[in-house]
């Protein structure tokens, strides 16, 4: 009887689940996946330099907490992640003069991967960046760069 019920109640989880899952719109099903990919990408490619919890180091490399420098320049993430940065940017009050180096390699849905991770995390919150956003972001930048 106790052996029935226990299954009884994993049925029933698991059908909840199911339904939740299924009751997500196709918009929140690309924020999780962007979002997970880019934790996954920044992991790798990012945390390095800017820290697990985008702290950043010092006076040297900037953080990624400072959620109005990101939101004013969420369309320039792009860039900055795929051609790296040369010039002097101010965060949080604070002049980094750094260069930053490209990541030349990734493709544009890695970039927007890693700006829905870096523009929601942190303390920042500004929803997913598709992949589309990115392409045209980065064609505006690219002449710049080149």
């Amino acid at each position: 009887m106790n052996k029935n019920r226990g299954l009884f109640i994993i049925l029933i989880f698991t059908t909840v689940c199911s339904l939740v899952y299924s009751c997500q719109s196709e918009s929140q099903l690309n924020y999780a996946r962007y979002y997970t990919n880019g934790k996954k990408l920044y992991d790798i490619s990012c945390q390095n330099c800017h820290g697990k919890n985008g702290e950043g180091l010092g006076q040297l490399i900037p953080p990624l907490t400072d959620t109005l420098y990101i939101q004013k320049n969420i369309n320039r993430l792009a860039c900055t992640i795929k051609y790296g940065i040369n010039d002097k940017i101010i965060v949080h009050g604070v002049i980094y003069a750094e260069q930053m180096p490209a990541n030349s390699q990734l493709a544009d849905i890695d970039i927007a991967a890693l700006v829905t991770y870096i523009s929601n995390s942190f303390g920042n919150q500004q929803g997913l960046y598709e992949v589309n956003q990115a392409s045209v972001d980065l064609k505006k930048c690219e002449e710049v760069y080149k």
